[in-house]
């Protein structure tokens, strides 16, 4: 008798492609290409995608998803999300690392009384968004909420 786990397991997929100096391509199946390369401080190109960058994106990204599920399934809807984050890069002992991702969502609501359940969600966010669950650094989360003025 096959035993059945209690969790399900995915697996995702990404390539890369070397195109010149300090350059390349990041790919995945049925997506459009981004160019990738160094930071300037690294003697890359400021005008493309880094992978610290890609990371903190990361980190955002999956913060503000699982806000979202989370308020969906306690019948929340907001009115607006915006998040901005920011990472910071760092020598520790001899290797450089992501060591903090700071991430500060604004989110706007349809009334007073959604604030506190919104908040409430908020708290359990970090713990919950599994991308900040998967890295070393420390991941930190500073919401605002705020109620959507009404249209005149």
């Amino acid at each position: 008798m096959e035993t059945k786990r209690p969790y399900k397991s995915f697996r995702y997929k990404a390539n890369t492609a070397w195109s010149s100096a300090r350059r390349g391509t990041l790919s995945a199946s049925g997506k459009p290409n981004i160019v990738v390369g160094s930071p300037p401080e690294f003697k890359g190109e400021p005008d493309i995608w880094t992978p610290e960058e890609l990371l903190v994106g990361s980190v955002n990204t999956c913060m503000m998803l699982t806000f979202l599920a989370l308020a969906q399934a306690k019948g929340l809807t907001p009115v607006q999300y915006e998040s901005e984050a920011d990472g910071l890069l760092e020598n520790v002992e001899g290797k450089y690392r992501i060591t903090e991702v700071m991430v500060r969502p604004r989110v706007s609501l349809k009334d007073k009384a959604e604030l506190e359940r919104a908040r409430e969600i908020m708290e359990t966010v970090e713990a919950q968004c599994f991308i900040s669950n998967s890295i070393k650094s420390k991941v930190s989360l500073t919401a605002e909420f705020g109620v959507a003025s009404s249209p005149k």
